[in-house]
This record gives C-alpha cells, sequence and structure tokens, in this order.
C-alpha cells in the first residue's frame, strides 16, 4: 500500500510539472510570418508568466520590415543623433514584460527582409532563444571580388545576390527599402582569412562600367594596388539598427544559435543581468558565398551586471570587435543644491537610454588620471533630456569635485564575466574589450590573426567613454596566433597619471604564436598586482620574455 501511495504521488507530480507548461506551435508556411511569429508571442504573454514554449517548425520563416514592430529604443554605441534622428526600431521578435519564455527554432530558419532589429528582450525574465539560423535576404554589407586587374583598371564580380546600380562613376547598393552608395570599406584576403578596413574600390575612378554578369569594370587615374582574388566588403556607417537587444532584462539564454548576418550592430545587452551566450555560430553561411557576417561587433555588454557568459562559441567575419564588455562614464556639468549633480552622456552613439536607478552606487572619477574621488549612492533619477540627467545623491560631494573634471560611472551595474572556448578570426579590429571591476576569466579561446591586440584592456573618460576599472582578471590557457602587436593590451588612457588604475591581473599558461613584424606579447601599464607566468612564446625565429613583454609603471609585478 505504502509503494501504491508513493507511486501515486510521483504519478502527480510529473502530471503537475508537465502541465505547468505551455507549448504554442507555429507552422513554416510561405509568405510574411512576422505577423504569426508576433502573435504567438502575444499568446505567450497572455499567460502571464506562466512556462512557455513557442515550437517553430523546421523551415524558412521571413520576417519583413514593413510588418515589424516599431518601437523607439536608444541603444549603447549605436548612432548619434545626427546620423539618426529617428532611434525607432523596426523589430521581428518583440519580447516585452514576459517572464519565462523559450522560443525553440527547431532548425528552423528566419530569414529578415530590409535593414531590422530581429529581436528585443525588454523588461523580461527567464527568456531562452535556441535552435535556429538567422540570415538576411539583402545583408547591408556587400561584397564583390576582383577578377582581373592592371596597374589602372580592374574587372571586379559582385555578389550574386546583391543588387547595385552604377550612377556618376558610383556603385548604388540597394536592398528592401535601404540603399547607399560609397560607405566604409574592409577587404578579405581568402588565403591568410584576414579583414582591413581599407578605402573603398571606387575612390580615384574615372570611369565604371557594368560588363553584364554581375561584373563591372573600372579604370582609374593612378595606379591601383589589387589582386585577383581580393574581396571588398562595403557598408554604410549609420547603425540605426541592430541584430538584437536585451534591456532591462534577467536570467537570458541565447544558445544553439546560427547568425550569419548581424545586421547594422550586433547584439546588444544594456542594463540587464545574468546573459548567457552559448553554442552560438557567428560567422556567414557556408556556400553561401558571403565572407561577411556582422555588420559591426558580433556582441556588446553595456552597463550590466551579474554575470556575462560566452562559451562555446565561433566568431569570424565581423567588422568590428566581436566581444566588448563594458559600462559607460556620464560627465559631471553642474553642482546644485540639495546633494544633487547634473551629469551628460558625452560620446555622440551613445546616449538617451536610462544608465542610473534608484539604491544604485557611482563613483566619481577624474578623467585625466582616471582616479576615484568619492563614491556615493542615488537616491532619485531625473531625465533632463535625452544626454542629460539630473541625480539626487545621498549625501553632499566634496567641495574638491566642482573644482575637476569629473565623470561618474555606475559601480552597480558591473558584471561579472566568463569567456571561454571561443574561437575569434576574419575582424580588423580586436578580438575582446573588457573593462568591468568584477571578476572576469578569459580561457581557453583561439585568436586567429586579429590586426589588431586579441586582448584589450583599456578604461576612457575621454574619447568613447567606455567605463571602468579592471580589478580582478585571469587570462589563462588561450591560444593567440599571429595578432596583432601587443596581443595582450593593458592601456588605461590616463594621460595625467596619478597612480595606478587596473589591479589584479593574472596572465598565465597562453600560448603566444609571434610573427616577425609583431613581437610584443604582452603590454601592460599603470596597473598593480600582475602576474605573467607559465606563457609560451613560438614564432619562426628566437623570442625572449624581455622582448614579448613590456611592462610600464606597474607595481608588485611577477613575471616568471
Amino acid at each position: 500500500m505504502y509503494r501504491i501511495i508513493i507511486f501515486f504521488l510521483f504519478q502527480v507530480s510529473v502530471f503537475s510539472i508537465l502541465s505547468a507548461q505551455e507549448t504554442i506551435y507555429v507552422k513554416a508556411q510561405p509568405g510574411d510570418a512576422t505577423p504569426r511569429l508576433q502573435n504567438a508571442i502575444e499568446q505567450a504573454r497572455h499567460l502571464k508568466g506562466k512556462k512557455v514554449v513557442i515550437q517553430l517548425e523546421q523551415g524558412n520563416y521571413d520576417l519583413y520590415r514593413n510588418s515589424s514592430s516599431k518601437q523607439v529604443y536608444f541603444i549603447s554605441n549605436t548612432a548619434s543623433k545626427e546620423e539618426n534622428p529617428d532611434p525607432t526600431k523596426h523589430i521581428g521578435l518583440w519580447i516585452k514584460d514576459m517572464k519565462n519564455l523559450i522560443i525553440d527554432g527547431g532548425g528552423a530558419h528566419l530569414i529578415t527582409h530590409g535593414e531590422m532589429t530581429s529581436f528585443v528582450i525588454d523588461k523580461s525574465e527567464n527568456i531562452t532563444l535556441r535552435n535556429f539560423t538567422l540570415k538576411a535576404a539583402d545583408p547591408s554589407v556587400t561584397e564583390m571580388k576582383v577578377i582581373d586587374t592592371t596597374a589602372y583598371t580592374a574587372t571586379f564580380r559582385i555578389h550574386p545576390k546583391d543588387r547595385y546600380e552604377i550612377a556618376d562613376k558610383q556603385i548604388k547598393w540597394i536592398g528592401t527599402e535601404w540603399s547607399f552608395t560609397g560607405g566604409i570599406a574592409q577587404t578579405f584576403n581568402l588565403h591568410t582569412n584576414i579583414t582591413n578596413r581599407c578605402n573603398l574600390p571606387t575612390d580615384h575612378v574615372v570611369s565604371l562600367t557594368d560588363i553584364g554578369n554581375h561584373q563591372i569594370h573600372a579604370t582609374y587615374d593612378k595606379k591601383i594596388t589589387l589582386y585577383p582574388g581580393e574581396i571588398f566588403q562595403m557598408r554604410d556607417a549609420i547603425r540605426d539598427e541592430a541584430c538584437g537587444f536585451i534591456h532591462l532584462s534577467k536570467n537570458i539564454i541565447l544558445e544553439h544559435l546560427n547568425l550569419h548576418f548581424l545586421g547594422n550592430f550586433g547584439i546588444v545587452g544594456q542594463y540587464s543581468e545574468n546573459l548567457t551566450y552559448k553554442y552560438l555560430n557567428c560567422e556567414p553561411e557556408y556556400g553561401s558565398g558571403r565572407t561577411c557576417a556582422s555588420f559591426a561587433d558580433f556582441v556588446q555588454m553595456s552597463g550590466c551586471k551579474g554575470k556575462i557568459r560566452i562559451i562555446n562559441s565561433r566568431f569570424e567575419g565581423a567588422q568590428d570587435d566581436p566581444i566588448n564588455v563594458h559600462g559607460t562614464h556620464l560627465k559631471v556639468i553642474a553642482y546644485e543644491p540639495g546633494n544633487k549633480i547634473v551629469v551628460r552622456f558625452m560620446h555622440p552613439q551613445s546616449y538617451g537610454f536610462e544608465a542610473f536607478f534608484p539604491g544604485d552606487e557611482v563613483e566619481f572619477t577624474e578623467i585625466h588620471s582616471l582616479q576615484c574621488l568619492h563614491k556615493a549612492s542615488v537616491l532619485k533619477v531625473e531625465r533632463v533630456n535625452d544626454y542629460d540627467c539630473k541625480l539626487t545623491l545621498n549625501g553632499s560631494v566634496p567641495s574638491i569635485l566642482p573644482q575637476q573634471e569629473v565623470v561618474i560611472e555606475n559601480i552597480t551595474w558591473t558584471p561579472e564575466v566568463e569567456i571561454r572556448n571561443n574561437y575569434f578570426a576574419r575582424t580588423p579590429t580586436r578580438g575582446i574589450l573588457v573593462t568591468t571591476r568584477r571578476k572576469v576569466i578569459i580561457e581557453n579561446n583561439v585568436f586567429y590573426r586579429t590586426p589588431m591586440s586579441a586582448i584589450a584592456i583599456s578604461n576612457d573618460a575621454r574619447s568613447w567613454y567606455e567605463s571602468g576599472p579592471v580589478h580582478d582578471l585571469t587570462i589563462r590557457n588561450n591560444h593567440f596566433i599571429e595578432c596583432g602587436s601587443p596581443v595582450i593590451n593593458i592601456a588605461p588612457e590616463n594621460n595625467r597619471p596619478n597612480g595606478t588604475v587596473h589591479k589584479g591581473i593574472r596572465i598565465e599558461n597562453n600560448r603566444f604564436t609571434l610573427t616577425l613584424k609583431d613581437k610584443q606579447a604582452i603590454y601592460a601599464r599603470w596597473t598593480d598586482n600582475i602576474r605573467i607566468s607559465g606563457n609560451y612564446f613560438d614564432g619562426i625565429y628566437p623570442i625572449s620574455t624581455k622582448e614579448s613583454v613590456l611592462l610600464e609603471h606597474c607595481t608588485n609585478v611577477e613575471n616568471e
């Protein structure tokens, strides 16, 4: 009898668990899938936090800009008001004020048409996106290959799916509700798997002719240096959308995703907590003939907290840094009675978003030395305009502060970071940028021929205003293959130093494969408590630790 009761209770328990989850099925059908996917999300919203799985049938789902959800979002590191006066985003999957939702693609392909923000997760909790591919029918990075060249001429073959017109010795690139002429270019070398920023292939053109079969012929007014097989990637400069945006949300997981084109910007996490990215394949789709997978960064984390985990993923083919984790320095522009200060966003591409909340702790920093001057807590936040906000603090500020140039950082919104088991290649810039005072582990990654530093640790209050100091960083068991010098670059932007900025850095058991040109593996300045041990330096020439490691104004150093 006792066993029967236990078995019955077990059955009831299992049934309760299963019944607590709802599944909404979406079929793959021809035509615009945007309304059907939005409808499925709306059905899940009506379940008011009950665990829901939106299960997609394997197949193609076309997302169109003209049927997207149109919402205004200010996103860090995107576009200035002058570049993009209207910050409205065109959103394919809009997940707002929701809990306990899984969107399982089941191997589906989501295909965007037009410049779009593929998904937004806003003020939501416990959300997972998994098991789908994201790509663009009309990627806004266009490509063409050099197929023949002389001293003054070149013939190019344009990617067969790119649309274009020739006018006034320029190429006008055309997509769904977008077009551009000129823009930014970089070249891709198939043999070295390296991309570099470059001039436009139409610079110094005196004639440009469409010769058919997606080929154009250019004549130049000066000698050119091109080679057959070289591929040009071109885009405009305006980051008016993002691939994905995670805003004021918590416990978000992106897993087992193929991200073949991240349009206009990458995946941005902004003032969110506990974000996990695992098994992401960020690279061009195999067999597509494309060589670029991202308009700019792959992953940008701005002002987050909790833990950021980026693991077991591949990042290849970006037009900017694959991973950037940072906060934002706002400049103090006024001190008012009653413990109030007015602060301002300083970089034109980061503005308008909520950067402070009641209860947050802030740190006052002198902009030239990057030294902490004072700490306080926020009692009240008042928005003045898109650039300024007024903060009421828990106490008066020292009289010395108004006499100096000062920024503040929200140190409550600073995350732990774990970046493990990833591959980085084919970017014209760096591999990882990270500035956070909490624990950071960068381990078991491969960095292949990044033209700039593979890992950069900065902190600045005069240019990008990306905060802040690093206090606990481990870089361990990584392989750096022919990356730019210095491979690891710890360089706070303190132009009037007054003591160390970073501290607690360990660089251990890494392998550096260096080139004849780039010999410097590690550079650090104005850093306290730095340990460098067990690293291996190799190349085509004898390498000494002395020429591979350079430390300036560092204290408490262990260099083995």
